[in-house]
């Protein structure tokens, strides 16, 4: 069965709402699959997510070009050369590289369940809590002493393993990798810093990925053109590049508490729109 043909509003909205809750802890394929549910009942895809990811990854890939650009350069350098090889951009490449494995191999694995059951609406919420608690529970044990310049290869194996809990919308790729910086002790700004690298390989490649399936949609829910998928795409980016500068200079000063607050008045508002019928799970 063919999905009904995405309107221009959606394609706007949506784009706004990717680039505004991509880089937060509040989950932007969770604010999707919600916004797309609640306000054009029905579903604009993990296809649409993961393309229009590709806008808020190239905002990334600008906002850090500087950082991005020493680390290549340390890393090839160091490759060949181990006098290079205590540099903390070189070790940062490693970092980005290993962290990046276990969300790659869940990825692949659970591709067909990613795109299909885990996006019930009851799991959504339902993760937008638990995991509020666990960033709660990050934020209230962690020490937040620790410096970028402290990162390990544990670090960031950890936090890797911590960004592939995103595959489940609901949960939140900066969400889960920064509360385990916290967790280990590092500072918020440091742990969002290696959340946005860590990010920009399991991003660019999962859009990638996903454009066949974008470009030519089959089945129930919002098919989008190729038109509409990139102006959907580049509102993404121009949101999504104001968001990074924002939530940098926010975590140095504030906790994530807020953030916590507002996934769990989320999630209580979407149980309750699901258990009086307002909106469907599917």
């Amino acid at each position: 069965m063919t999905g009904e043909a995405m309107t221009w509003l959606q394609a706007v909205v949506l784009g706004l709402v990717q680039g505004l809750t991509e880089f937060l802890p509040i989950s932007s394929s969770g604010h999707l699959r919600i916004v797309s549910e609640i306000f054009f009942g029905s579903d604009a895809g993990a296809s649409f997510t993961a393309v229009t990811q590709l806008g808020t990854e190239l905002a990334v890939l600008i906002f850090f070009a500087g950082d991005i650009a020493r680390i290549v350069t340390a890393w090839f350098r160091g490759v060949f050369n181990p006098a290079y090889r205590t540099n903390l951009d070189y070790r940062m490449g490693w970092y980005v590289i290993i962290g990046t494995i276990p969300v790659g191999i869940l990825g692949i694995l659970f591709k067909d369940q990613i795109r299909t059951g885990a996006r019930n609406l009851w799991l959504i919420a339902s993760m937008l809590i638990i995991f509020a608690l666990v960033i709660a529970a990050a934020e209230y044990y962690g020490r937040k002493i620790r410096p970028v310049e402290s990162l390990t290869m544990r670090d960031g194996i950890i936090m890797g393993s911590a960004q592939a809990l995103a595959l489940i919308p609901g949960v939140s790729r900066s969400g889960g990798t920064i509360s385990a910086g916290l967790f280990l002790g590092l500072t918020r700004e440091a742990a969002a810093r290696y959340s946005f690298l860590l990010a920009i390989p399991a991003v660019l490649a999962s859009g990638l990925f996903s454009l066949p399936d974008a470009f030519e949609p089959a089945g129930d829910g919002l098919n989008a053109s190729g038109a509409q998928l990139l102006v959907a795409t580049v509102i993404a980016f121009a949101v999504g590049y104001a968001s990074i500068a924002w939530l940098l200079k926010f975590v140095v000063n504030h906790s994530m508490y807020w953030f916590v607050g507002y996934r769990i008045a989320l999630g209580v508002v979407v149980l309750a729109l699901l258990a009086t019928g307002v909106v469907s799970a599917t």
